[in-house]
Order: structure tokens, then C-alpha cells, then sequence
């Protein structure tokens, strides 16, 4: 028999999500402690569904659990940067490079560059970049590729909100994010997927320049 996964309940959903949500835009920062009493009494919840949210969050790679230390905010350097941005740079461009050579649509991707050049705090236009870029890979035709792009998703945001905090860099990103949609949308797929791999790659060399990612691909 094959077993089926077990739903998460959804008072743990509720506190994944909240405690996600501040790691993501900032509220939370790396090395910062994560106390279950606390975390309880600021959710209205017992310690259950928060023990059980940071064992969760401890799988995505977004905190870290330690013996010693109890559970953190993973912390963010060049190593981390360069284990995840790698990832983003094999799969991402060549999964966009499918969605428009299928003639995926995009429209999910439009509407949430519209909501993070309409954003007008740093939370909103985070999540609103998030879902641009997911929305460029998930319709690739391959759910598998898709699926393993959302395993570092989170990961890759905790490092942008790193890095965004020390030297934003809205703008550009917001340009480059026009321009690899009008490639994708003109069918010009291996353009578009050339211009992502540029925009991923220069990204972490700005943040964190001791990455060293290869530039391999790139024009």
C-alpha cells in the first residue's frame, strides 16, 4: 500500500505560515532565537503546533536546530548563497526556456510584477517577487523540475531579504524582471532564459561577491 501524506493540522498551518512570513520579510533575522513559549503566547496557540511549524521550517532550511542553541533563524553567508543560488541557475532558466517554448501562459507572472512595482513596503514587494519568479518556472510541463525549484525557493528568499536589507536593490531587479518578461512573452524563450540566468547570477555576486558562482552560459 502506498501511504498517504499526512495533511499538516491547521493550527501548525497558521503558525508555519506566520513564522515563514517573518523570516521571509525581515521581522525575524538570521541568528535570532525562536522560543516556543514565546512564539505560542504571540499566536494564541500551545507549544505543540509551534514545535511542530519549526520542525517543519527546520526541513526547509529555513531555521536551524541545535542542541545547545535550541532553534535560530538559519544564518545567511556566501557558502548558503552559493549552495542555493547554483541550484536557481541550473534549473530556473531552463524551466522558464520550456514554459515559453510550450506557450505557457504568464499571465500569473504579469499580474505579480504589477503587485511588486505597486508595492509600497518591502514585505509586500518580497512575496510579490517571489510569486513573479515562481510563476516563470512552475508552468515548465515538468511538475518534478517545478517541485524541486520550490524546495530552495524559501531559502533564496531568506538570502534576497538579507540581502536586500543591507543594499537594496529594488529598481534594478524591477527592470530586469520587465525585461526577462517581455523575452518570455515575445516567445523569444532562449533570451528570456538567458536573461534570467543573468539577473539570478548577478544578484548573489552583488550581495554576497565571495559566492563565486560561475558564470558559465551567460553572454
Amino acid at each position: 500500500m502506498t501511504s498517504v501524506p499526512t495533511p499538516i493540522p491547521s493550527r501548525t498551518q497558521y503558525v508555519l505560515e506566520g513564522i515563514k512570513h517573518r523570516i521571509l520579510t525581515g521581522q525575524l533575522t538570521p541568528g535570532q532565537a525562536l522560543v516556543e513559549t514565546e512564539l505560542a503566547a504571540q499566536f494564541g496557540v500551545s507549544k505543540t503546533p509551534v514545535r511542530e511549524a519549526l520542525k517543519t521550517l527546520a526541513g526547509t532550511g529555513l531555521v536551524v536546530m541545535s542542541q545547545y542553541k535550541g532553534v535560530t533563524v538559519r544564518m545567511v553567508d556566501a557558502d548558503m548563497a552559493r549552495e542555493v543560488y547554483d541550484v536557481r541557475l541550473l534549473l530556473e532558466p531552463e524551466a522558464l526556456k520550456r514554459a515559453v517554448q510550450r506557450g505557457a501562459s504568464l499571465d500569473v507572472a504579469r499580474e505579480a510584477l504589477t503587485r511588486a512595482d505597486a508595492a509600497t513596503d518591502t514585505a509586500e514587494r518580497s512575496l510579490a517577487n517571489r510569486e513573479f519568479h515562481r510563476a516563470l518556472y512552475l508552468p515548465c510541463g515538468n511538475p518534478l523540475l517545478g517541485r524541486m525549484l520550490d524546495e530552495v525557493r524559501d531559502q533564496a528568499a531568506l538570502v534576497s531579504a538579507v540581502a536586500w536589507a543591507a543594499s537594496p536593490s529594488w529598481e534594478r531587479e524591477a527592470g530586469e524582471h520587465r525585461e526577462i518578461l517581455r523575452l518570455a512573452l515575445d516567445g523569444d524563450a532562449d533570451g528570456a532564459a538567458r536573461a534570467l540566468h543573468a539577473h539570478i547570477a548577478s544578484f548573489v555576486q552583488r550581495a554576497f561577491p565571495q559566492a563565486g558562482l560561475e558564470q558559465e552560459g551567460q553572454e
